[in-house]
């Protein structure tokens, strides 16, 4: 999907976007954070939209989230001041094909329904396994294809708000999984309906 798409498309859903997809997507979402604080160190979330989790994680933790919508980032910036989130440490406008952090540098990476928007998947993948440290995770959320049955069918009644949000509703968890260096250690459906998948992939420490 064209960078340039995306952009256009999440400018004009950032005003309504926690009040639709935002909800459609909590569930699934509070399962990965659950799991992420009971973590120490810092966490990067790729695609951190309006910043909808910011309010979730631990205060424990060093939260760092990116995001290409400058609209989305900016509901984000507005969360962070008005509920004093000290845990926050950065917000930035970033292309997540190109993140500009340092190898082996954040203990947890979360990718919440963003891997299915992104151009280039694979090379996201890369870029998210490249900036997590050895021994760390990454966490991921989204909507994988469905090929038949009523998850399929209910996954065609979402498709209208889907296709203007620019998502993949045929996203192939293969795309996710093939990435070299990450084992998968968890894979969970989670609401609504299990049409959400909870994924835990692990980076082998370097000994």
């Amino acid at each position: 999907m064209e960078i340039e798409v995306i952009k256009t498309s999440y400018a004009r859903w950032a005003l309504i976007y926690d009040k639709t997809f935002g909800l459609i997507t909590q569930l699934s979402q509070r399962r990965a954070l659950d799991y992420i604080n009971n973590r120490p160190g810092r966490v990067l979330e790729v695609g951190i939209g309006t910043g909808v989790s910011l309010k979730h994680y631990s205060d424990a933790l060093q939260i760092t989230g990116i995001d290409f919508s400058e609209e989305m980032l900016g509901k984000a910036l507005a969360k962070v001041e008005q509920m004093d989130l000290d845990h926050v440490d950065e917000l930035r406008q970033m292309d997540a094909r190109f993140l500009d952090y340092p190898d082996n540098h954040f203990d947890t990476v979360a990718a919440m329904h963003v891997l299915s928007v992104v151009p280039e998947p694979e090379r996201v993948m890369a870029e998210i396994t490249r900036v997590c440290r050895p021994g760390g995770k990454v966490v991921i959320t989204n909507h994988f294809a469905h090929e038949k049955g009523l998850l399929g069918s209910v996954a065609k009644l979402f498709a209208p708000l889907t296709s203007r949000l620019g998502w993949h509703s045929d996203f192939e968890i293969g795309t996710v999984l093939q990435e070299k260096g990450l084992v998968l250690e968890k894979r969970q459906k989670t609401p609504p309906l299990g049409m959400m998948t909870f994924l835990v992939l692990g980076k082998a420490d370097q000994g």
